[in-house]
């Protein structure tokens, strides 16, 4: 039960608030219960793993495990409610794009959000 309480718990997107920076779309596991999907991104990360292993020690202090899925850099234009999704990690391949946009639909609902497999 700690472990579905704990992931429940686990926001689906956190993103820097504006800006362009890398992300990374994560598959979090607790024991016994189903996984859950999260997308992080934020402008401090030089490279995608950094985003990855921070991440991964929050989650471990909660029993929490998690695997990156891919990565990509997000263009977040607050000002226009625009976010754009493209581009990949170099070290995790390129994430499900379509899905971390969902997710940024779910958090963002009065934003257009797009996404492309072109660029870097």
């Amino acid at each position: 039960a700690m472990a579905g309480a704990a992931l429940s718990g686990v926001p689906e997107v956190q993103i820097d608030g504006g800006g362009v920076f890398k992300y990374v779309l994560l598959r979090v596991r607790g024991a016994g219960v189903p996984h859950k999907d999260i997308v992080r991104g934020h402008g401090w990360a030089e490279y995608h793993a950094d985003l990855f292993e921070r991440t991964a020690e929050e989650l471990a202090r909660h029993g929490l495990s998690c695997e990156c899925l891919g990565g990509g850099r997000l263009a977040h234009r607050p000002e226009e409610r625009k976010i754009h999704v493209y581009g990949y990690s170099v070290g995790f391949g390129r994430a499900d794009h379509a899905m971390t946009t969902e997710k940024l639909k779910a958090e963002y609902p009065d934003y257009e959000i797009t996404w492309a497999d072109e660029g870097y």
